[in-house]
């Protein structure tokens, strides 16, 4: 069993690993595209998490997380009670590209664009300050960032896109007042 890692998959998988290998998922991209009212936010104050959301053309830079053989029937049940918490993710199989010639079919959990949590196309100046400002049950939101985008950074797979965000962050909460994370 291969699960697809494009975000905290990567840095906290919550499951024995038996293999991961950078890997390349065609016709998604990784974007902060979902609002996190459970993990990274609330219902108040929402925060925004990663997704695979449909990109035509594109592809998302990630790692493929092979399940430690005997333990894919509780990691699939931990990963839905992870991923699914909400219903804004919808559970697919894909096949994922391995950076060493290998195609296999891995699981990936990506954005259901007609979900009210989705909010593709967001501004990245503006996802910046939600997610300065957002904390929910598994921490931070800045740190979701951070510790993403320094995992894909140190596996080589930089996203241009959270290279930005998570300066950007790091500036905004620099100068926000102290104790003020917004």
């Amino acid at each position: 069993m291969w699960v697809f890692g494009y975000g905290s998959l990567i840095w906290q998988p919550d499951f024995p690993v038996a293999e991961a290998v950078p890997a390349r998922l065609a016709d998604w991209h990784r974007s902060f595209c979902m609002w996190s009212i459970h993990h990274r936010g609330t219902e108040e104050t929402p925060g925004l998490v990663l997704a695979l959301d449909a990109a035509p053309g594109r592809a998302c830079l990630g790692v493929g997380l092979r399940v430690a053989e005997g333990a894919e029937a509780e990691t699939l049940a931990a990963l839905r009670e992870r991923e699914l918490v909400s219903s804004a993710y919808l559970e697919r199989e894909v096949e994922l590209s391995l950076t060493d010639g290998r195609v296999v079919t891995a699981l990936a959990y990506v954005v259901d664009p007609t979900h009210r949590q989705y909010c593709g196309g967001m501004a990245l100046e503006d996802q910046a300050r939600v997610i300065l400002g957002a904390t929910g049950g598994r921490g931070p939101n800045r740190d979701y960032l951070w510790n993403t985008q320094s995992h894909l950074d140190g596996l080589g797979l930089g996203d241009p896109d959270l290279d930005w965000l998570a300066e950007r962050v790091r500036h905004l909460a620099a100068q926000a007042p102290q104790g003020d994370a917004t």
